[in-house]
């Protein structure tokens, strides 16, 4: 029997680590760890850029299945935030947009819209121990904003203003969404 040469095993290691990467859940694991590391605060848009709501008359579904108007938020602080279970970016944005729900609910409305069922969502919110109120996306209504391809996050200022506008996963349980946030608040 030929002796395993060390560059031939080597090889094998780190054959084997990718494949953990990709089919185990310790790679599941490595892949949210990596997210949550590369994930920064989403960027304010400047001042004269800043598209504007056209309208508040959008009607969503709240975590009893009940309907309601956005109207309710008009001249409010809001954060939207649209997501899906099986987006595994979705996960480690939800665990930063649940620490900054912790602070400033009451502050400021959120809609941490998906466009899921009602029981595999709650099942997930279960699992991973979030508490925000969940808001359901009816499928053909119309929207202020655009909702595709989660995560994808807005916050809008009192006047109707689109402050951030962010496709992909970004860290909202940061100063510098806070700071942002505290700053709208007093105007």
């Amino acid at each position: 029997m030929a002796q395993i040469k060390r560059k031939t095993l080597l090889n094998i290691l780190l054959i084997g680590v990718v494949l953990s990467f990709f089919v185990t859940p310790l790679g599941h694991h490595s892949k949210l760890l990596l997210m949550e590391l590369f994930a920064f605060a989403p960027s304010e848009l400047p001042q004269g850029e800043r598209p504007t709501l056209a309208s508040y008359d959008w009607t969503l579904k709240d975590a009893s299945w009940e309907f309601f108007n956005f109207r309710q938020s008009q001249d409010r602080v809001v954060v939207l935030n649209f997501w899906a279970s099986w987006r595994l970016p979705c996960l480690p944005e939800l665990r930063s947009m649940q620490a900054l729900y912790e602070d400033y609910a009451g502050k400021v409305d959120f809609y941490i819209i998906t466009d899921e069922e009602r029981e595999p969502v709650e099942a997930f919110m279960e699992e991973h121990g979030f508490t925000f109120p969940v808001t359901y996306l009816i499928i053909g209504e119309p929207s202020p904003v655009e909702t595709q391809d989660p995560p994808r996050s807005y916050v809008i200022d009192r006047n109707g203003a689109i402050v951030v506008a962010e496709e992909g996963i970004s860290d909202w349980d940061s100063r510098k969404v806070r700071d942002l946030l505290d700053r709208l608040l007093r105007q």
